[in-house]
């Protein structure tokens, strides 16, 4: 339950086994590769980037992923609810003569995709002729009429909103030996077929030009519109049945979508170790890698590297390096789920202490003091072991599965202590139904949020002082490892101190002990403040120490108050709902009003459920990371990402 302990690694290998080597590192998963420290330009002997294929990598995971939604869209399949990951072996994960099979279907996928495009692009095109073909089909001439010698003809529009007669008489008067007849109309133009000597086309088209008129596409097109709307219909027609075909081809393809999965997921792998090669530097004949290795394994990496023609050194990283090794927390079965947690505020640096051991049993407790439903917590509870049981998820999954369990479980036991099911459930059932109940505990619970608020209120913050000062400890325990005792009296001590000489003075204990004490705590307070400051500023030091002392303490004190608000808001909104269904049962209990009791019931509930589900996670991650990270906690760790398989589709074996 702590940090792992970090070892550098360097070691030099043929360059021949590079690939295979990396291969097995992945396979251990417990070795990440960094950048190298030597310069790789220069006079330095020679050395050079590896290069590890990782655009012609990631070119053809995104061939598998592309093949993989076209099969999606032409041969869709409805996903299970909580269904598990197929399970394969390492040999088939590493199957690259099965990759490469894929790797030429989703090809060929692409291909079919490819030409249905084409398919559906020239029948836009056909669809687009023939509506510009429609408003021509009146005329019983072949656009491709041509002129003779000494007579043109034009096809095409003017404006709708334009008077054709006076269109006519402007054209007679500029070309008296031009026509212009109209074929149809529809709401934007009239269409129109003007025939004009040669010598007056363009003084024709000059003032036609003047009504919007404007030569239309069809000119050139062989036959008449008719019979070009029939052949284009023929073609469409025939491309329909070419992609039908196309498509069928591709729903073919569909017994492959597992494999293309496992292929998406071998190419993750591929990709991450071309990553990690293009990381290492080499000669002709020398693969040179760097990095970090978990301490812990050291056995493991031996028998791996001893395998090669290779030389390695590990290293312990010095206090000076500590910025610079990545963190991995390392918990049990309790703890690991505050991972998650501790992963959205930030890792600890290397060196210094996992909070998950110690936040724990605060965030549980705090969960579930706040949600405090025997109801919810069961819904919780059968989510969690229901998920666990189908799904058996890895990774970030297991975590949040695993932290939705323990919450559920200290939300049932605070239900018990509270009487909590569903809020008032079932004693509004029992006096639904003219069966009130007597004295029990959900009746009259060992702690009842809607009467024992003062109670609930002072726990809270008493909860509270004991999680600011567990924070101190560790802070303490901290300072005394890195030889600052003193410092650790003064200015995580003083506040023990100050804290029992006014517990004292209030209980009265003692007389004048509580005095006495508590006028020590202040002085070590002031001793601590004034410590690294000089001059006049030990006088500041003093003032600011009191000030931010006594305002940070209160304020964070009372933050705790949140653990009760919560516990009274999601009590009072169950009941809330609970008597809402039960109002139509007021003078006795029908079909009708059972059913709006379930329906209230259930929509209200689930409601409530959902903003409790989040709120209280919301507002416990809040007081671990403000409050008590903030006595102790030093953060900035850099993530340990090792050379590992890490799948989306399937899970390898013996791999978590």
């Amino acid at each position: 339950m702590a940090i792992v302990k970090m070892k550098k690694l360097q070691l030099m290998v043929v360059r021949s086994q590079k690939e295979a080597l990396l291969r097995d590192l992945m396979l251990l998963g417990c070795v990440s590769v960094t950048e190298p420290d030597v310069p790789t330009e220069g006079d330095d002997a020679g050395l050079q980037r590896e290069t590890g294929g990782l655009v012609e990598a990631r070119a053809d995971q995104a061939r598998l992923t592309g093949a993989l939604q076209i099969l999606d869209k032409y041969a869709p399949v409805k996903s299970k609810l909580l269904s598990g990951r197929p399970e394969v072996s390492e040999a088939e994960f590493l199957d690259e003569a099965a990759l490469r099979e894929e790797l030429e279907a989703a090809s060929k996928i692409e291909d079919l995709e490819a030409q249905i495009r084409r398919l559906t692009s020239e029948e836009a095109r056909l669809r687009t002729s023939i509506e510009a073909l429609k408003p021509w089909t009146a005329l019983d001439l072949s656009l491709d009429t041509a002129s003779t010698a000494s007579t043109d003809i034009t096809f095409g529009t003017i404006p709708a909103v334009v008077d054709l007669s006076e269109v006519k008489q402007t054209l007679a008067a500029a070309a008296p030996e031009a026509e212009l007849f109209p074929v149809s109309t529809d709401g934007d133009a009239a269409y129109t077929v003007l025939v004009c000597h040669k010598s007056e086309q363009a003084d024709a088209l000059s003032a036609l030009r003047g009504f919007g008129f404007a030569v239309a596409s069809v000119s050139g097109t062989k036959g008449t519109a008719t019979e070009n709307i029939a052949a284009q219909t023929e073609q469409i027609e025939s491309l329909g049945k070419d992609r039908t075909h196309l498509e069928a081809q591709i729903v073919s393809f569909a017994p492959h979508r597992d494999a293309l999965k496992l292929s998406v997921d071998r190419m993750t792998a591929n990709i991450g170790k071309a990553e990690a090669a293009e990381r290492m530097v080499s000669t002709e004949s020398v693969a040179c890698l760097n990095g970090w290795m978990e301490a812990p394994e050291e056995e493991k990496v031996v028998a791996v590297l001893s395998r090669y023609d290779c030389s390695w050194e590990f290293e312990d990283p010095t206090e000076e390096e500590y910025p610079d090794v990545p963190v991995k927390l390392k918990n049990n079965a309790l703890t690991e789920p505050l991972n998650m947690v501790t992963n959205m505020y930030s890792l600890p640096a290397y060196g210094t202490v996992d909070p998950n051991p110690l936040m724990a049993p605060f965030f549980i407790a705090f969960y579930g003091i706040m949600m405090a439903d025997m109801g919810y917590g069961l819904l919780m509870i059968l989510a969690a072991l229901i998920i666990k049981a189908v799904v058996k998820p890895k990774r970030g999954s297991k975590i949040f599965t695993n932290l939705l369990l323990e919450g559920g479980i200290a939300t049932f036991v605070m239900g018990i202590v509270t009487g909590g099911f569903f809020g008032d459930l079932i004693p509004t059932l029992a006096k639904m139904f003219g069966h009130p109940m007597g004295d029990n505990f959900l009746t009259k619970p060992l702690l009842n949020p809607m009467t024992d608020v003062n109670f609930v209120l002072y726990g809270a913050m008493v909860l509270g002082v004991i999680h600011l000062f567990t924070g101190m400890i560790v802070n303490m325990v901290q300072k005394c490892k890195h030889g600052d005792a003193l410092g650790a009296i003064l200015e995580e001590g003083c506040w023990f101190v100050i804290f029992a000489g006014l517990g004292l003075y209030i209980l009265k204990v003692g007389g004048k002990l509580g005095m006495i004490v508590l006028v020590i705590g202040v002085l070590m307070l002031f001793w601590g403040a004034m410590r690294p400051a000089k001059g006049f500023g030990k006088v500041t030091a003093i003032f600011a120490a009191v000030y931010n002392g006594a305002t940070g303490w209160l304020g964070d004190v009372l933050s705790y108050s949140r653990l009760m608000a919560l516990m009274l808001a999601g009590s009072v909104v169950a009941q809330v709902f609970n008597s809402l269904g039960a109002m139509p049962s007021a003078n006795g209990t029908t079909f009708v009003s059972f059913i709006v009791f379930i329906l209230v019931f259930l929509v209200g509930h689930a409601l409530n459920f959902a903003l409790n589900l989040l709120g209280c996670f919301v507002h416990d991650l809040r007081l671990q990371c403000l409050e008590f990270f903030g006595k102790f906690y030093q953060d900035g760790g850099k993530p340990f990402e090792p050379l590992e398989i890490n799948t989306k589709f399937v899970d390898v074996e013996n791999h978590n």
